[in-house]
């Protein structure tokens, strides 16, 4: 449990002592209004991004190279999917900390992205090797250079 989920609600409690304090009923009623906009504004925002997921495929996302250079350390998995618009595909099992879940693009480009309760931890951006470069490299035979003369022989 983070120090954030017990703060909070000390601090609504808080403003609703001080508003008993200051304006008896009326203050209450005021700041109890104030929170429960607050808390209809975050759920109207939560709906909108998972609705807007919803219409994706999942896992999927324009640019994977763009979602790395985005992504910062701390940010919640809300914000990642509102960015991506897609809800990524789950690499872990259900209920496992720290979840990973991958976003990949139309060139198979990929980033896996960790988050422990919720916050990004770390993410890897994971790019397909092209076909010619892999081709071509199995082709040439690796070759070692002689220190002293400079000539080159064949290292099979």
């Amino acid at each position: 449990m983070t120090l954030s989920k017990i703060l909070v609600p000390v601090a609504g409690l808080a403003l609703l002592v001080i508003g008993w304090r200051s304006y008896g009923l009326a203050g209450v009623v005021g700041v109890a209004g104030g929170i429960i906009m607050f808390l209809l504004l975050h759920f109207t925002r939560t709906m909108t991004v998972l609705r807007r997921a919803g219409n994706r495929p999942m896992g999927y996302v324009d640019s994977a190279v763009m979602l790395n250079a985005k992504l910062k350390p701390r940010m919640t998995l809300l914000h990642v999917i509102a960015m991506t618009r897609s809800i990524g595909a789950a690499q872990t099992p259900e209920g496992v900390q720290p979840e990973v879940f991958r976003w990949t693009d139309n060139g198979d480009s990929y980033v896996d992205a960790t988050f422990l309760e919720g916050k990004l931890q770390a993410w890897k951006l994971t790019r397909p090797v092209p076909v010619e470069e892999a081709a071509a490299a199995a082709a040439v035979p690796p070759h070692t250079a002689d220190a002293v003369t400079g000539a080159t022989t064949d290292a099979r």
